[in-house]
């Protein structure tokens, strides 16, 4: 037990390590008298010295390098998780962050949408691409099925899409916002490199985005009031909350919800005329 608080980086290591078959990585052969990769094993797989490895595990040495972690933390097949736990232990940080894009979202997290009812939601990546939606979403913002995948972004739907910009109750207020908080979001995500030709070709399309980018303002995306003007519903106030999905983090659920009950009541009407619309198209 002293050994798991005296020394948890060596001991999450020597746990780690031990839990990996050699004959999967082609390290056969010799007696080996415990379990697991040997220190020297996994020094070679992560290209470092195995005196410095023996020392890590020994808890000395001194702090060990970003790097260096990387490399150990691909030598034993770690999880982003674990990567983190590892960062945590070693330099009492977590790593800089590495943007990854993932393919839609899970089943599951739809269906948590769709239990949402009258509740308007979405969800959006790191770079603001709304890649799952529910019925009140189509029917209070817009029909994200019907538009390209291109097209699903909420900054190129303020700047680029007339409807869109005719529903805000102050465009420039709330385009100035989505903006800061993009800019906020995609720096949080490490995904800086990957807006370049997403910022340029907006920046074509629309000059106001242009200048409000170059003005470099920086929001948070947290909780707040939105009043849309709705071509057939009239005014609604929006109350909106944002969540991180964990384990996802590039992955935000944004939900709203009608600050009155006769708000509420005309969503959940147009809802079931959309479907009834819906219905009377398929037969």
């Amino acid at each position: 037990m002293s050994d798991h608080l005296d020394n948890p980086l060596g001991t999450f290591l020597r746990d780690r390590r031990t839990r990996l078959d050699p004959v999967s990585f082609g390290f056969v052969g010799g007696r080996r008298r415990t379990k697991g990769l040997r220190r020297e094993e996994v020094a070679q797989r992560a290209n470092i010295s195995p005196t410095w490895y023996t020392w890590l595990e020994q808890g000395r040495g001194g702090a060990p390098s970003a790097e260096v972690l990387n490399r150990i933390a691909a030598g034993l097949l770690l999880t982003e998780p674990e990567r983190e736990h590892l960062f945590m232990l070693a330099l009492g940080r977590l790593p800089e962050v590495r943007y990854r894009s993932y393919d839609g979202v899970t089943p599951r997290l739809q269906r948590v949408l769709d239990a949402l009812g009258s509740s308007p939601a979405f969800v959006r990546t790191a770079l603001w691409d709304v890649v799952a939606w529910n019925e009140a979403a189509a029917a209070v913002f817009t029909d994200y099925g019907l538009l390209p995948p291109a097209e699903r972004n909420i900054l190129h739907l303020m700047f680029a899409n007339a409807r869109v910009r005719e529903h805000q109750d102050d465009w420039e207020k709330v385009a100035r916002f989505v903006v800061g908080a993009f800019r906020a979001d995609v720096a949080r995500a490490g995904a800086t490199a990957e807006i370049g030709q997403f910022v340029d070709d907006l920046a074509r399309i629309s000059p106001e985005f242009e200048a409000m980018w170059l003005d470099n303002d920086v929001r948070a995306h947290g909780d707040g009031i939105k009043r849309i003007h709705h071509a057939d519903l009239g005014v609604l106030d929006l109350e909106y909350s944002a969540f991180a999905v964990d384990g996802r983090p590039d992955l935000h659920v944004i939900v709203y919800n009608a600050v009155s009950a006769a708000d509420t009541q005309r969503i959940r009407e147009r809802i079931e005329a959309r479907r009834a619309m819906n219905g009377r198209a398929a037969t």
